[in-house]
């Protein structure tokens, strides 16, 4: 899809020109966020980040055919991996560093006129909830977020979807880059180790997971029954469903996200 003044995608910040943006207006920003980590022996570093960039280029393409105007700005490459550190160049930053770089693009964001920045998460150690919570406080520009690959149930695609490198993510790699995977008899089992506390294992009490304690090869999740088709199906349910709600996000005003209250107050009454 192009305009009249350029060859490029318009919902892509990158490839656009100061001429081309000064004719355009734009529902909201889109900041895709991953990572760079190792993904067991056979997908590459920057997995996470392919994926958040592809599935916001993608997701904002299908939501400018719907008449939405969402911009999708360049990828940050660096998430929260404080436990990865030391498998090979993992590259980390502290959720309060997440925070300052949050906080200038929202400023970037808002000199443009633009008024929502919804962040496209694609690293499971990125939590931007608590981010959010500070930096709403400071700014009228809105702002969300979302885990890519929640936005449909992983489970109608895949057996075994996995935590880290297994049947989904490398199924999505496929779909996307197959250049990047290694050849199948160089796939690591993606085999886990459990805590040996219990809490820790029922999800009730949370700590973070020693990557090397956990895993051999760096996955958690076995990929053996990963195939692009899966993948590319995925995609496509999870783009297809995002690029609504950003259509619907972008129409909707930021003072209208609620339903209205009725005109007299609930009270329980009495009897």
């Amino acid at each position: 899809m192009s305009d009249s003044t350029s060859a490029a995608r318009p919902w892509v910040l990158a490839e656009s020109r100061w001429e081309d943006v000064q004719e355009r207006s734009y529902d909201l920003a889109l900041l895709p966020w991953g990572a760079t980590e190792p993904h067991n022996l056979h997908l590459p570093y920057g997995t996470d980040t392919l994926e958040a960039e592809s599935v916001a280029v993608e997701a904002a393409r299908l939501a400018w055919e719907a008449g939405g105007r969402p911009l999708v700005l360049p990828a940050v490459p660096f998430g929260v991996n404080s436990t990865q550190l030391g498998l090979g160049p993992t590259l980390h930053l502290s959720p309060s560093t997440q925070l300052q770089i949050l906080f200038d693009l929202i400023r970037s964001v808002e000199a443009a006129g633009i008024e929502r920045l919804v962040l496209c998460n694609g690293h499971g150690g990125n939590d931007f909830k608590p981010l959010i919570r500070e930096a709403q406080g400071e700014t009228d520009v809105f702002l969300c977020a979302f885990d890519w690959w929640r936005a449909v149930d992983a489970r109608g695609f895949f057996d075994r979807p996995g935590d880290h490198a297994g049947e989904l993510e490398t199924s999505v790699v496929l779909a996307l880059r197959p250049d990047l995977v290694a050849p199948r008899e160089r796939w690591g089992t993606g085999d886990a180790q459990p805590f040996t506390v219990a809490a820790f294992n029922e999800g009730w009490a949370w700590t973070p997971r020693d990557w090397p304690s956990v895993t051999q090869d760096t996955g958690i999740g076995d990929p053996a029954a990963a195939t692009a088709e899966k993948g590319d199906r995925f995609l496509t349910a999870c783009c297809t469903r995002i690029a609504a709600f950003l259509v619907e996000l972008g129409r909707t005003p930021p003072d209208a996200l609620y339903e209205p209250f009725s005109d007299e107050p609930t009270t329980r009454g009495t009897s």
